[in-house]
């Protein structure tokens, strides 16, 4: 379970009850919590045997709770971290957030893992975010498709846009880890990174159908001059998905409503704005402190508005052209910077973004916190926060102010939650 003190900066260890409630909306999210939860409230059908598939950034925790619960024949599990692994599975580390070699290792053991299943047999797959990175079973050459994902991140893509051309040019996604299964019965539990919950966007779908086309790949941002050979992947009238549950266990919209019932608890009046909150981080930050600004005029304070969702940063330099930059952070951050010299002018405020797995782009940091005071402090410094986002270097800014919230990898993932407070 996740306690206070995990998320505690040099701003937030005098919030006391801002941490609980973040920490209540992780504890409503834990991965293995969440697994267990819904085997007890549903039995598994009878099977010859019964194996485990575990994939994504949650795939320990969700698979030692399964293990816990239900005698199993075989485990495979790949993952970004191994910790807490039950003792008999095979733990695979692939690569992410770009597809490399561990990932086509991973992708290559997961096809030999399921060709062992049969129809008599039952696989329990646990799935969650990450997953379409870390394994790869790729019909075009690796280093083509390592520079097609480091493009579409440099530009700002959204993660369902790449992963709709991530399944199309995979054949273990869209379905197709269910495709090679030999008919075996397949039950999913999933816990969902993307906003809108969508079961083919999740780890790029290996056991669940897929609506969109080749057509829809090439049309995703930057990716209409595509000249790779696509595969059409399986649509919701396959007879294979006929074998086939997909249930969502955990979302982002659980935390959210945590996060409200503890801030409630509180004394917040607390309302949830957005839910599936999407777009460039630092817009989308400059909008969100305006809708607090709107906030303190119509409600009593003290007052808590949340949202949740996923942003995208598109690198750049000063004319906004997008290059890949030289700054160090993630997009939690970089929403949370973009606020802070317009939450100056306002009073006992303040804004919190952060990643619920732990992990805000390539760095140890969940997130960030500003304050109303964070400008001052930052100018006290000589840091100009305008500076710093002109060349998408948050994490050192935050890192100056001793406000990074460094949680660790948090073992679940469902998308980001936002949090701002007047008090």
């Amino acid at each position: 379970m996740f306690i206070s003190n995990q998320f505690n900066t040099k701003t937030l260890i005098s919030y006391p009850s801002v941490t609980r409630i973040i920490s209540s909306a992780f504890n409503s999210i834990h991965a293995g919590e969440a697994v267990t939860k819904y085997l007890r409230a549903n039995p598994m059908p009878p099977a010859q045997r019964i194996y485990a598939f575990g994939l994504g950034k949650a795939a320990c925790a969700m698979t030692s709770a399964l293990a816990d619960l239900i005698p199993l024949t075989d485990i495979l599990i790949i993952t970004k971290y191994a910790a807490h692994a039950p003792e008999e599975a095979t733990v695979i580390l692939g690569n992410h957030p770009i597809p490399a070699e561990a990932s086509l290792a991973a992708g290559n053991a997961a096809l030999k893992f399921v060709s062992q299943l049969t129809p008599a047999d039952l696989l329990i797959c646990l799935i969650s975010g990450g997953g379409s990175a870390l394994m790869a079973a790729p019909i075009i050459p690796l280093d083509e498709l390592q520079k097609l994902t480091a493009a579409l991140l440099a530009n700002g893509a959204r993660i369902d846009q790449i992963n709709t051309i991530r399944r199309h040019l995979d054949s273990l996604k869209g379905g197709g880890l269910a495709q090679s299964a030999n008919g075996a019965k397949i039950i999913s539990l999933i816990l969902s990174d993307v906003v809108g919950d969508s079961l083919e966007a999740i780890a790029s779908g290996p056991t669940a159908p897929d609506p969109t086309t080749i057509e829809d790949a090439r049309n995703v941002t930057q990716a209409s001059s595509l000249h790779y050979k696509m595969r059409e992947t399986l649509k919701p009238n396959d007879p294979i998905f006929d074998n086939v549950q997909n249930h969502i266990i955990a979302s982002n919209d659980m935390a959210l409503q945590a996060a409200k019932q503890q801030a409630e608890a509180e004394g917040f009046y607390t309302e949830i704005i957005y839910s599936g909150l999407q777009g460039e981080a630092r817009e989308v930050g400059k909008n969100l402190a305006a809708k607090l600004r709107e906030a303190d005029k119509k409600y009593p304070r003290p007052f808590c508005l949340l949202a949740g969702g996923e942003m995208t940063v598109t690198l750049r330099h000063g004319s906004g052209q997008a290059i890949k930059g030289n700054g160090k952070g993630g997009r939690n951050q970089e929403l949370v910077l973009s606020t802070v010299n317009e939450l100056r002018d306002m009073k006992n405020v303040m804004l919190i973004s952060i990643a619920t797995d732990g992990e805000d782009g390539p760095t140890d940091a969940a997130g960030a916190v500003a304050t109303d005071d964070s400008a001052r402090r930052a100018e006290i410094l000589e840091l100009d926060a305008a500076d710093y986002l002109s060349r998408n270097d948050a994490y050192p800014f935050f890192d100056s102010l001793g406000d990074l919230i460094k949680s660790g990898a948090s073992g679940t993932n469902v998308n980001d939650i936002i949090l701002m407070f007047a008090f």
